[in-house]
């Protein structure tokens, strides 16, 4: 009794190989939509973060129109506290008028208010600028 040779050996190690493959690339493409999809997240509520800091020197800015009546044309810096700290915040102000409407005098105020964080150019950096309008 011989034995005839076997010629289909070694059918299954070229699938394995192929299989942990693809299994590899799958796994690469999840963590790095994963990552995307995190830095994507964090940078909308730094967003938002940067909006309130904006939202917030503008209403430090009609505060000090308000109380002190005076408008500073140059970006006074604003420091803010709490989750907000970490935002340098520019606040300044245009004065146009006086206009006469009808027997009433008033002037028009514009404040435009800036908030950054992090570096321009680099991932984490974002920036918001806001601007309202005041008639006194």
């Amino acid at each position: 009794m011989s034995r005839l040779p076997r010629t289909e050996t070694g059918f299954v190690l070229p699938t394995a190989i192929f299989l942990l493959v693809v299994l590899a690339a799958l796994a690469t493409y999840m963590v790095s939509l994963s990552r995307t999809s995190h830095i994507s997240s964090a940078l909308d509520v730094q967003g938002t973060r940067a909006y309130l800091a904006a939202r917030a020197g503008i209403e430090w800015g009609a505060w000090q129109l308000l109380r002190n009546a005076t408008c500073n044309t140059g970006p006074t810096p604003v420091a803010l506290t709490g989750t907000l700290a970490s935002f340098s915040v520019d606040v300044s102000c245009t004065h146009s008028g006086p206009y006469t409407d009808g027997a009433d005098t008033v002037d028009v105020y514009v404040i435009t208010s800036t908030a950054k964080s992090g570096v321009p150019g680099q991932v984490d950096y974002v920036e918001r600028q806001i601007r309202a309008s005041f008639s006194k």
